[in-house]
């Protein structure tokens, strides 16, 4: 594409149409620049679009966002998500070097909106050329840097420093490497200089505008900003290490930093929260800085931290009182806790410091505010995922009792004095008028959870602060008896959060007497609230005694299951609970701990099935979606299992819904629906009814095997057809279409394993007078593997394969299948394949299975395979039986294909309850070794010597002795 005045007119009238209110040509825009996008240069003709003054600002801003994205698209495409789609071309070298040569100096000159969409873009490339292929980028910012800060440009200033800052950042979150060092050493040494020179000439200019009190607003804010991002960048060049340089000029940048702490500036601070939110992101950022070398360089931090510590500490009492300083207060708090967690703890040791730290920072903070009761009520989802699943840590809240842990670990007697005392005088506060000071028991009972220490390797929970049993009882009780479910809901949501963390402490007769109260907060209008109730009866029914018994069992939660699952439905039915994952949690949980009668099993599936109907309209949220596969999977494995005659019933219920799922082309729910199916097929007894022939019609054809999503599921329903169905295989050619299938699984390393499970589940369902024509395909499709990119995978179900065939259609059946595809071909495979990887095999049926097919292998097999060959193999069998796991399987080398299973809608999600029963092909076989032992001693006992000599020839004498020691165990001799 060419830039000319057709080219500019073209995109300035697509860039025009795509800000149409009108869809139409809304629509037409957008996929003309779709088609143009495929042609060379095009990047380059939009960027001069965005560099034509003449062309209508709002044009050119819509063209810088296309620019953005298109190189975010081709600058370095990555695979498509699906294996049929086509990849993207990427821009060509020649056009990215003209790119590179003309961003940085449009950036400069565009309007601010323009520029940060630049900004944005340059980052894009510098993520993959930056410096390497890019060694011109950063002189030529550094030295645009020094003009306009000469200029007093600070608007470009910060334009520049921004762009550094986003290409700087991935020193912090990357992991150290060689490269990663080299990198971060060309840029500390073409920018640690000139940053310490922006950031003093900026001190000074900052300096002179107080001091003579003529500093305008305006420009007082870009000087703040340009030192918060100097601080963001310092943070960045040092996070991996202390570099050289800063160590040398570390007192010209604390000192600084100090002042910034504990300065005001009143021209921005007066004039509302958006000045003070400037100079608060610079403090937070000076906060993290000094946090950063308190963590990393203490020894040389020392000198200064006393008086950061009084500066921190002052600025603190000042801002939690605020609700607006939140990110201040936080990054302060953080710094406070790591000195707290220091050798300089001493500093916190004072009773008065730490009466001072309770009142004066830790109460204010955990304290509830407007937003806090705004995002409970607006934002429910957000509100759990910070309170009750731990992603708070970034908060007030959370934070405050992050200090008072830290201090904890050296004077832990003083703060759970002070703690007490502090939760002792809320709840007193409280008692005084507990309508207007709800707040107070709020923040006794936050105290209390937030505090509590987890126990090692489990979900029990400890407190010294209060009685549990006693603070239940007297503080938590009297919310969950409240007669009013919809009372003072954030109190609620709080009691029923403490249930739920201390449900292992209290005893089953104190909480099976609240169970059905938590039932009726089911039915409270707070999202909050109902989803706690929720997750605090699913986490009891996962309580353990002895840490194996379920201490609340079918017979306890009975006498209410008809209310508790009315109400759980009942819920789903309220504004913005819709899709609410932890109800459907619940109800999964309950179903697989309740006994489920006739009348339950009909109310639940008639319940779930409308949940399902609505959620494929659009289906939003993949855990909740999860669950509820999961729950329809656990209804029909406990009640069918139970109540057979219940099956027709449930395809009555389920049919239609899955036949939407998969008419409507819901993708996401294949896999589910195929599993689903799967089960039910294996619920049948013979004949299979025909509606789910019909199905079995479907899942041959190719077209159904395309996306890999869908492959295990569809393998699943497969084997589950093949188990159920195997004389319908053997009619109208669907065995040929079934090893078509096989074929196209078996040739890629992504989905060999599961052409094994075909493969595997035909070779045991299908008599050999049914397998004898197929037999040469299937050994050519399986040969072609080993000569073709084989994998320690593929090996393993190698042997696991021919091991099934031998024990179930005899050696006889194995070497003259093989050999007629090539000549003496099976000894070859046993020598170079089936021994060395025989000690691999993993899984007590696989395990089982091939170590006898290899016991019958050297036992059968004397004309066969000479005596080193079957030595060898014994060497294997002793090790698989005798070793343990650890020692004899390494990691495997092989790399998962991520290319195929990348994003929500291509990925595979098993479904635990619909999980199929792991099938024994050797019932008869309790026990390998003995049959190992058993099986030598007679073939011995017919040519005595023969053995003996092999052993010793062939086995390690690890092996030898372990051989011995199982003789021995089971009173036999190998003669």
């Amino acid at each position: 594409m060419e830039w000319n005045p057709e080219t500019a007119q073209f995109l300035s009238q697509c860039f025009l149409n795509t800000l149409s209110p009108s869809p139409e040509p809304r629509r037409r825009a957008e996929t003309a620049l779709s088609e143009a996008s495929e042609r060379s240069n095009y990047g380059l003709a939009v960027l001069h679009l965005v560099a034509e003054p003449s062309v209508d600002e709002q044009i050119r801003q819509s063209a810088a966002v296309n620019f953005k994205n298109h190189l975010k698209a081709r600058w370095a495409p990555s695979p498509p998500k699906e294996p049929n789609l086509p990849a993207l071309n990427p821009i060509s070298d020649p056009e990215k070097e003209l790119i590179k040569s003309l961003i940085v100096s449009l950036m400069l000159k565009s309007s601010p909106k323009i520029q940060s969409q630049l900004s944005e873009a340059l980052t894009v490339i510098g993520k993959h050329d930056f410096p390497k292929a890019w060694q011109t980028l950063l002189p030529e910012l550094v030295a645009n840097l020094d003009t306009l800060t000469q200029a007093n440009d600070y608007a470009s200033v910060n334009g520049v420093l921004a762009t550094i800052n986003s290409l700087f950042k991935k020193f912090r979150y990357q992991f150290k490497t060689n490269e990663l060092l080299l990198d971060l050493k060309y840029c500390l040494d073409n920018f640690a200089k000139p940053l310490l020179e922006v950031f003093k000439r900026t001190v000074n200019l900052i300096d002179q505008a107080v001091a003579c009190g003529a500093a305008n607003a305006a420009t007082l804010k870009l000087y703040i900003e340009s030192q918060r991002l100097c601080c963001r960048i310092f943070y960045s060049l040092n996070f991996q290490e202390l570099p050289e340089f800063f160590e040398d000029h570390m007192d010209e940048w604390m000192i600084e930093f100090k002042k910034y702490l504990t300065v005001k500036y009143p021209v921005l601070e007066d004039i509302g929260d958006d000045g003070l939110a400037v100079v608060d992101g610079l403090r937070a950022a000076v906060c993290e800085n000094i946090g950063l070398y308190m963590e990393k360089e203490e020894e040389l931090f020392q000198k200064y931290l006393s008086g950061f510590v009084e500066a921190v500490w002052s600025l603190l009492v000042a801002s939690s009182a605020s609700s607006s300083r939140e990110r201040l207060t936080v990054t302060a708090i953080k710094f406070l806790t790591t000195v707290s967690t220091s050798v300089h703890h001493i500093l916190f040791e004072r009773d008065d410091i730490l009466e001072q730290i309770c009142q004066s920072i830790v109460i204010p903070n955990v304290m509830l505010r407007d937003e806090d009761e705004e995002l409970f009520e607006m934002n429910y989802i957000e509100f759990i995922r910070r309170d009750m699943e731990g992603s708070d840590l970034d908060t007030r809240r959370r934070i405050a009792c992050e200090l008072l842990k830290g201090i904890g670990m050296h004077y832990k007697d003083k703060v759970t004095a002070k703690v007490s005392l502090q939760i002792k005088n809320c709840l007193g506060l409280f008692s005084q008028n507990p309508d207007a000071n709800w707040k107070y028991k709020d923040c006794a009972i936050y105290l209390v959870v937030s505090l509590a220490t987890k126990k090692a390797g489990g979900s029990s929970v400890s407190t010294d602060l209060v009685d549990v049993e006693n603070f239940f009882g007297s503080v938590i009780v009297p919310e969950l008896q409240s007669r009013d479910v919809n009372a003072f809901p954030m109190l609620k949501a709080g009691a029923l959060k403490f249930f739920t963390m201390f449900r292992n402490q209290l005893p089953k007769a104190v909480a099976m007497a609240l169970l059905p109260d938590v039932v009726r907060f089911l039915a409270s209008e707070s999202n909050v609230v109902h989803s706690y109730a929720a997750s605090c009866i699913e986490k009891l029914l996962l309580v353990k005694d002895d840490g194996t018994r379920a201490r609340y069992t079918a017979a306890d939660i009975s006498p209410f299951l008809l209310v508790l699952m009315t109400n759980l439905f009942s819920a789903l039915e309220k504004p913005e609970s819709e899709e609410n994952q932890y109800i459907m949690k619940c109800i999964m949980r309950v179903l697989g701990a309740a006994e489920i009668s006739r009348d339950v099993a009909s109310a639940c599936i008639t319940g779930l099935t409308n949940v399902l109907n609505r959620v494929c309209e659009n289906p939003k949220n993949p855990i909740f979606n999860h669950y509820l596969f999961e729950s329809v999977a656990v209804l029909i494995r406990r009640a069918c299992e139970r109540d057979p005659t219940l099956i027709s019933a449930f395809e009555g219920s389920l049919f239609p819904s899955l036949q939407m799922v998969l008419a409507k082309d819901v993708s996401e729910f294949f896999p589910y629906a195929f599993q689903l199916l799967a089960q039910l097929v294996e619920l049948n007894r013979p004949p299979v009814p025909q509606h789910y022939v019909q199905i079995f019609e479907i899942l041959l054809l190719p077209e159904s095997w395309k996306k890999s999503a869908n492959v295990p599921a569809l393998v699943r329903l497969l084997q589950a057809f093949l188990r159920r169905a195997p004389h319908e295989l053997n009619q109208q050619g669907r065995l040929s279409n079934v090893l078509g299938i096989f074929n196209t699984l078996i040739s890629s390393p992504s989905t060999d394993d599961q052409g094994f499970y075909v493969l595997n589940t035909v070779i045991e369902n299908l008599g050999y007078d049914v397998l004898s024509p197929f037999m040469g395909h299937i050994w050519v499709s399986l040969f072609n593997r080993l000569q073709h990119g084989r994998t320690v995978k593929f090996l393993k179900n190698l042997v696991i394969f021919m091991s099934l065939f031998l024990v179930k259609h005899g050696l006889q059946n194995l070497v003259v299948s093989m050999n007629a595809v090539q000549k003496d071909v099976f000894q070859t495979i046993v020598e170079q394949f089936w021994v060395p990887n025989l000690k691999l095999i993993t899984g007590s049926v696989e395990l089982k299975l091939t170590s006898v097919a290899s016991t019958k292998l050297i036992c059968e097999s004397s004309t066969l395979l000479d005596s080193k060959v079957r030595g060898k193999m014994l060497d294997s069998i002793v090790t698989l039986l005798s070793r343990p796991e650890e020692e004899r399987v390494l990691d495997e080398p092989d790399v998962p294909d991520f290319g195929e299973t990348v994003g929500y809608n291509a990925t595979f999600v098993h479904l635990y309850n619909a999980g199929k029963k792991e099938e024994d092909p050797l019932k008869e076989v309790n026990d390998p070794k003995q049959y190992l032992v058993a099986s030598l001693a007679n073939h011995a006992a017919l040519s005595p010597g023969t053995y003996p000599q092999l052993i010793r020839e062939n086995l390690e004498p690890a092996n030898q002795t372990a051989l011995l020691q199982l003789c021995s165990s089971y009173n036999l001799s190998i003669v």
